[in-house]
């Protein structure tokens, strides 16, 4: 069994692959326990809600990130591994408990950089006159 999911923050597109195994869980095919220790809480977030409802995490979970910055792609990471794993258990207690934790664990933030406006240096900031 495979299931894929994907995730997206900012410029980071994350896709996860859950194959069944024993509960190793990589990122860029690094074991997430070697993250830096905010990186590595933010990822265990959804690993413990749902060892909490569904008991012994029995999959492996396979995640590749592009693009991005360094958080973005913890971000988009964080959000396809919640996906994959509700996929996984189609469990509607575990959907509601990852909403009542952090909606960003299902439901991507859509925000973006706003573009560049004609004749302007930046996206809000217009151009100086001085009335002489």
């Amino acid at each position: 069994m495979k299931i894929i999911k994907s995730g997206k923050r900012k410029t980071a597109v994350a896709r996860a692959i859950l194959t069944e195994g024993s509960g190793k869980i990589s990122i860029n095919k690094k074991n997430y326990k070697n993250l830096q220790i905010f990186d590595k809480l933010k990822i265990e977030e959804p690993i413990r809600i749902a060892e909490n409802i569904l008991g012994k995490i029995n999959f492996d979970v396979s995640i590749m990130v592009k693009g991005g910055g360094e958080k973005g792609q913890i971000e988009a990471a964080r959000l396809a591994l919640a996906k994959v794993i509700i996929e996984f258990s189609k469990s509607e207690e575990l959907t509601k408990s990852f909403l009542n934790y952090d909606r960003n664990l299902l439901i991507a933030d859509i925000r973006r950089k706003e573009s560049y406006k004609p004749g302007d240096s930046k996206a809000r900031k217009k151009r100086q006159s001085s009335k002489r």
